[in-house]
């Protein structure tokens, strides 16, 4: 028996049903939302416009922020305009272009992630040597390789669902259109697809994984032979980075690291790390930054000058 495709648009369950609570999440995930496209932004422009800010570890950070609000975008402002419709419906060729920008930006992330780690063991183990084997064009070449890699897989996943057929139901019980809540929606069964999905998401993670936790085991053994106060200084600095990497890989692994399944907890567990984790980074990295600090009050002291003086 085949199945042919005749599903071109697709309802989306949504995150609660009750019209109340929809619209006290629209207004607090829209703050968020703009909290996110402001701080990276500005994480952005003080990484630019900053002449202190020119080392690899902020030319990554501004990667890091410009990723961070792309990724947010692929999936926030669709799901806050859904929080007001009665009817909330995606077509299937809008819902397949969601599902490939969220994993593109998500894996790149993931991927800077893995550099600013690579660059922080340099900077902490090989110091002297760190800014030749920093170089300019090595750090163009890892953002985009992580870019790269994160095109590599998305397409992966794109390419084993579109040959899916949907022929009914056409409810994605999900607040956005992701890879296993689609799955349920296919008239064929889809064990491989879910073993695909399941070993391209977890082969990224394990090798990011093991590289993090290599780099971050080699700079605490490093660290043991420095004073107190460089410990501090380090420890202090790359704190956020540990911080932004726990946030982040958590949850991703909880839903994408196992068998699909149906607790209405995997909706939760996703708004975490696309709502709240982007916009909580910026403000991770710049209280634990002191130069960054530095640099936003030198900038604002100009604008405020510059004010005073028309």
């Amino acid at each position: 028996m085949t199945c042919t495709n005749n599903v071109t648009e697709l309802v989306i369950a949504g995150l609660f049903q009750d019209p109340e609570m929809q619209k006290v999440c629209f207004v607090l995930f829209l703050s968020m939302y703009l909290a996110t496209v402001v701080g990276n932004g500005l994480i952005i422009v003080i990484v630019s416009v900053s002449k202190s800010l020119r080392s690899p570890m902020y030319f990554f950070l501004g990667c890091l922020s410009l990723v961070e609000i792309c990724y947010s975008s692929s999936v926030v402002p669709k799901f806050i305009t859904d929080l007001l419709a009665k009817v909330k419906t995606i077509s299937l060729k809008g819902c397949l272009a969601q599902i490939f920008f969220f994993h593109f930006f998500a894996v790149a992330e993931i991927l800077l992630l893995v550099v600013m780690a690579y660059d922080h063991y340099v900077a902490i183990c090989k110091p002297l040597h760190y800014m030749n084997i920093m170089s300019c064009q090595l750090c163009h070449m890892l953002v985009a390789g992580s870019w790269l890699g994160g095109f590599i897989h998305s397409i992966i996943q794109v390419l084993i669902t579109i040959p899916l057929p949907f022929c009914g139901p056409k409810v994605i019980d999900h607040y956005f259109c992701d890879l296993h809540p689609l799955f349920k929606l296919a008239c064929k069964d889809t064990f491989v697809e879910g073993g695909i999905v399941l070993v391209n998401s977890g082969l990224i993670s394990l090798f990011s994984l093991t590289i993090l936790v290599s780099s971050y085991t080699i700079i605490l053994f490093s660290l043991r032979k420095r004073s107190a106060e460089g410990r501090r200084k380090a420890l202090s600095t790359y704190a956020s980075h540990i911080t932004v990497v726990i946030l982040f890989f958590g949850p991703a692994i909880f839903i994408y690291m196992r068998p699909s399944s149906t607790f209405t907890g995997d909706k939760l567990v996703a708004v975490f790390y696309t709502v709240i984790t982007p916009t909580l980074n910026p403000i991770i990295y710049t209280l634990r930054n002191a130069e960054v600090k530095i640099t936003m009050r030198k900038l604002w002291g100009k604008k405020e000058n510059s004010g005073m003086g028309q």
